[in-house]
């Protein structure tokens, strides 16, 4: 691979949990890069650590030791509000549950990110709006995540992940619930997001179709990550 600006990087993750009055070690001395418009499938099984490590590169959780870098700027050394806003702007996030604000629309809900940053409401409703229509939901817009299926409600959160245009994603299963025409919207929104604005995307998914599309597959056991053997 090409010399290429690291947007995410994780050095010597280490993270233990406390069971039973026994130390658990989840994972021990993870080492992950990920350069500019990239894709990055992590995989492995059930209980391995894979969302552990996807919290941990978001910020979400903090490493018993170790260091990750966004955007050049470290996770863990700055402070709660520095560390929300840098989130923010360069990080876009999709979880295995949609995460959905009940009392407010698909669009209210995908625009809340760029309020949050301070965007203008016509701007964010606008923005919020277009990509919707990108993920087939441009008619259900107005309605309310109770008014959603399942598979809706996780192609409102993709597009709220994506709506920011942020510089990586962290997808966690994020076709698990879509049938596999679904699936196929959200490789293409996320594979024009990749050639567009050289967004990255990280994520841990059981679907090896969606795996294979990516641009490396690392496999997550024994608490470390190596390179998947097709």
């Amino acid at each position: 691979m090409l010399d290429q600006e690291i947007v995410l990087q994780a050095s010597d993750l280490v993270k233990h949990f406390q069971e039973g009055g026994q130390q658990l070690t989840i994972l021990n001395g993870v080492d992950l890069q990920i350069t500019k418009g990239e894709s990055v499938a992590i995989v492995g099984a059930s209980g391995a650590g894979k969302t552990t490590l996807l919290n941990l590169l978001g910020g979400l959780d903090k490493p018993s030791s170790g260091e990750v870098v966004l955007a050049g700027q470290s996770l863990l050394s700055c402070g709660e509000r520095q560390r929300d806003i840098l989130r923010n702007k360069y990080l876009g996030f999709v979880y295995q549950l949609h995460h959905l604000l009940a009392e407010f629309s698909a669009l209210e809900n995908v625009a809340m990110p760029l309020l949050i940053r301070g965007e203008s409401k016509d701007m964010a409703f606008s923005a919020a709006s277009a990509v919707l229509a990108q993920v087939n939901l441009a008619h259900r817009e107005r309605h309310r995540p109770a008014q959603l299926s399942g598979g809706e409600r996780q192609r409102v959160a993709i597009a709220r992940a994506l709506v920011g245009q942020p510089g990586c994603v962290l997808m966690d299963e994020p076709t698990g619930n879509l049938d596999p025409k679904n699936a196929a919207v959200v490789w293409d929104l996320m594979s024009d997001l990749m050639t567009q604005i050289q967004t990255s995307f990280v994520v841990v998914t059981h679907d090896e179709q969606l795996a294979k599309k990516m641009d490396r597959v690392v496999f997550l056991t024994n608490g470390t990550l190596q390179a998947h053997a097709s």
